[in-house]
Order: structure tokens, then sequence, then C-alpha cells
């Protein structure tokens, strides 16, 4: 079989929303990737379950969202009872070892990146793809993880051409994708339409 080139997008999805889509659909396209995998995750570590909705409606609002059928929903946490993020790639390399595999996230979460449990083993584990969001560029550019790392970063060139080796790339290795702001949150979601 031939290897897979597999983005990977983490979160609560509480709810998934149009914002996903649109991270996994510049993924697909800009990194070269053949998939896009949502982790939905039983619970966050970081946030409250207070007002998490229970993992099954949130699995199944995210497969109701995906039409494309390069993104898949996964539970792959749940039932692999995994937990933490680090964990969670480490297992996802053992199961699917032909996979090559890239960790997309949002730029507000490469903001607070140094509070997850071994952040810098995920860094060490697989490239990632950080995608701007609206009032994130600058504080995330100039975040610890950012300044940790600024010698592994890829930039996609002065024509903003497209990463497609990125999946490729030994770890760590990490690019940040500009004009990727779409201004939906599931925070968003929650406050104003609950």
């Amino acid at each position: 079989m031939p290897t897979q080139k597999i983005g990977l997008l983490g979160g609560s999805f509480n709810p998934a929303h149009e914002g996903h889509l649109y991270i996994s659909e510049t993924a697909l396209r800009t990194l070269g990737l053949d998939e896009v995998w949502w982790l939905i995750s039983p619970q966050n570590p970081l946030k409250s379950a207070d007002g998490t909705r229970s993992f099954a409606d949130r699995m199944k609002r995210a497969e109701v969202l995906t039409k494309n059928p390069a993104i898949r929903v996964s539970d792959f946490e749940k039932t692999h009872s995994q937990t933490y993020t680090a964990d969670t790639l480490v297992k996802l390399q053992r199961v699917y070892p032909t996979h090559q595999f890239v960790w997309l996230m949002g730029a507000d979460n490469l903001i607070q990146f140094p509070k997850w449990r071994h952040w810098r083993d995920i860094f060490d584990t697989m490239p990632i793809a950080v995608f701007d969001r609206p009032g994130y560029t600058f504080k995330a550019l100039a975040g610890e993880a950012a300044r940790c790392y600024a010698d592994c970063r890829i930039f996609p060139g002065s024509t903003g051409r497209p990463i497609l080796d990125f999946a490729e790339r030994k770890a760590p290795a990490w690019t940040f994708v500009a004009h990727t702001k779409h201004k939906l949150s599931s925070t968003y979601i929650r406050k104003y339409t609950n």
C-alpha cells in the first residue's frame, strides 16, 4: 500500500464548524495531504467538562458537517484510551507505521502550546502546520514555542507556494500558514448560538 500523507486536527470539536473545514481543506491543498483526520477528544485536559457536549453528540455533528471524503472523523483517542496529544501521536505512528503524519493546529493553540503535556515531544514527533487565526498572529509568532523552534520553521517561499512535501520533512519542522483567518470558533458558537 502506498504511503498516505495524513493531517491530524485534534480538539474537542465542541462543536465542529466551518472553521475546522476551512483549515482542513487548506491543509489538503497547501501541504499535499491525502486526508485530514479529525481526532475528537473525549475530554480536553486543559478545559472544564462543564459545557462540553457528549462525545457522541460531538462525533455526530462532525460527521454531519464533513462532506469532503478526504476529511475523516475519528474516535481514535476514545477507542485507544488516549488523553494527551503527545501520547496520541506516538500511538498513531505505531498503529499506522507506513503513514506520514502532520499535526495541524490554530495559531491560538501555538500560544498555549507550552502548557500542553510534553509539548516539545510533539515538535519532535512529526511536522506541525500552524494556521493563522484572527487576533493571534503576532502573539503566536512571538510566543515561547515559536521562539524555541525558530530554526526549524519552514517558509513557503515569497510566492506563498504550497509545501507539498511537508509531511515528508523530518521533525522538528513547522510552518505558519498565513491567510487562513476564518473568524468562526467553537467558543463563539457556544456563546452566541445556544
